[in-house]
């Protein structure tokens, strides 16, 4: 197998996963209720605990839990936010396909995930502290900016070692 080839085995490959990754974070923003409700309960947390009767990561999940089944209860088409954004995670894996027919051409995509990974870190860090989210749900979120600058940045160097092979 040529040099040419391998590259474009590994940017497909890792491309690959990255829109993966993405489906999955968005299918999973559409039924946050059921995933809240079935998280608690494997946890411990019975459908009545309230954040008085809880501790730790636990109270936090029961927070949220009991926050979201009233806000959905009450005021139901808030959950409609929810959706665009578990739409907005779809149509970013919809992007990376280019990138992932043509790895040249569609590089912008790749540069713009980096961006976008980038900027996961300070807004979860101005966000969060407005929004009374603790430290470490902060860390989680920051993290899938951290996670998902690696095998961006790996396609981007990939990309331009093949453009090395194509024009050099």
């Amino acid at each position: 197998m040529d040099r040419q080839a391998f590259l474009l085995g590994r940017i497909r490959l890792v491309l690959g996963l990255f829109i993966i990754g993405l489906v999955v974070s968005g299918l999973t923003a559409f039924p946050l209720e059921w995933e809240l409700n079935t998280l608690a309960r494997w946890m411990g947390a019975p459908d009545n605990a309230t954040v008085d009767s809880t501790t730790g990561l636990l109270q936090w999940i029961v927070r949220v839990r009991n926050g979201l089944t009233d806000t959905y209860s009450r005021y139901p088409w808030l959950a409609y936010g929810t959706d665009w954004l578990a739409f907005g995670h779809l149509m970013i894996a919809v992007a990376f396909i280019g990138a992932l027919r043509d790895p040249r051409r569609n590089i912008w995509v790749v540069e713009f995930g980096i961006i976008a990974c980038a900027m996961v870190v300070p807004a979860a860090l101005i966000c969060g502290p407005i929004r009374g989210i603790p430290v470490y749900w902060r860390l989680i979120d920051c993290s899938f900016g951290v996670f998902g600058i690696v095998p961006l940045w790996l396609v981007r160097r990939y990309i331009l070692q093949l453009d090395a092979k194509t024009f050099g």
